[in-house]
């Protein structure tokens, strides 16, 4: 399922940790499983369980509550909007409405094209910049207004034509 690198990185990542907290070497191995295969699925999930000696609830549990870690494919941009209450309040909302609008999907959905994923997700700890979003879980974007909302789609969209 996953290569011999990977496993290689899984004990490269467990090996920081005394023996009987080998757990704590989750999130890195997922993060591991994610860059090889895009995102983690509920086998890998499993995989991961047993190579830490987990329960595999208890890994779904940390997959499924970070939205750095995607459980399904997802397309080559996600976008990640933070619509907590601080945003809220500074556009947030007006933010993620915009980008449905702009790429036609909801929440949690990605264009036909394969290019974009939108979510929501909860703070990203720049509340005085907002609205803000984070691409590809790396890449954090501030005061998007809808210019620059528009700006960022066109720009990534005409890339990937000259591509």
């Amino acid at each position: 399922m996953i290569s011999e690198k990977s496993l290689a990185a899984f004990a490269k990542e467990v090996a920081k940790y005394p023996t009987e907290q080998r757990q704590s070497a989750v999130m890195a191995c997922l993060q591991i499983v994610q860059q090889e295969l895009g995102f983690v699925s509920p086998e890998s999930e499993r995989l991961v369980a047993d190579y830490l000696g987990m329960a595999p609830i208890a890994v779904h549990e940390v997959t499924s509550f970070y939205n750095m870690y995607n459980q399904k494919p997802t397309g080559k941009y996600k976008f990640n909007v933070c619509t907590n209450l601080p945003c809220q309040l500074r556009q947030g909302a007006q933010a993620m409405e915009h980008l449905k609008s702009k790429l036609g999907i909801e929440s949690n959905q990605t264009t036909p094209d394969g290019l974009f994923t939108l979510q929501e997700c909860e703070c990203l700890g720049a509340c005085a910049d907002s609205p803000v979003m984070l691409v590809n879980d790396t890449n954090m974007c501030s005061f998007m207004t809808d210019e620059k909302l528009d700006q960022l789609v066109d720009g990534l969209r005409a890339m990937e034509v000259k591509s």
